[in-house]
């Protein structure tokens, strides 16, 4: 299985989101200034999370995205699939139509890999990364970057 883009930069940007949530709404410019993903892309994959009910967005001054449940609510497997991403190994999608129409000889191994996987990033919250202290050390020192950055390079106003 190989997780795609979208699914690593869905659970980074959640990462991020839920590390800096206390402080306030999180612009997708920030996070895509410290996680150094394309802000394009980040609004195409907010407006999934937003559709799957996982984000919410806050307007106005001071305004960006805060997480829409507790972060102990929000699973890895449930923002991967928020993005139109699947956990599933199997050549056929599940279908079992792997060999012209029919189960192939390994198709079950695949497929429960497959619900391992799911089971495996479904028992993982975001609360579970965030509190680890090597997590808030990256985080620290991704935000103290980004400030340097901001110093010697200021945002224009808006």
């Amino acid at each position: 299985m190989k997780l795609s883009t979208k699914g690593r930069y869905a659970v980074t940007a959640m990462m991020d989101l839920a590390l800096h949530d206390r402080q306030g709404p999180v612009t997708l410019a920030d996070i895509s200034q410290t996680q150094g993903i394309s802000l394009s892309y980040l609004e195409q994959l907010f407006a999934k999370l937003r559709k799957a009910g996982l984000v919410e967005g806050v307007r106005g001054p001071g305004g960006g995205y805060r997480l829409a449940k507790a972060p102990g609510q929000i699973t890895v497997a449930k923002i991967i699939t928020a993005v139109d991403e699947s956990v599933d190994v199997t050549r056929c999608g599940g279908e079992g139509d792997c060999q012209d129409g029919e189960r192939c000889l390994t198709h079950e191994l695949w497929n429960e890999l497959s619900e391992r996987l799911y089971e495996f990033l479904d028992g993982i919250s975001l609360d579970q990364f965030i509190d680890r202290p090597e997590i808030r050390e990256i985080a620290r020192r991704q935000d103290e970057e980004v400030r340097r950055m901001n110093f010697v390079f200021p945002r224009p106003a808006a």
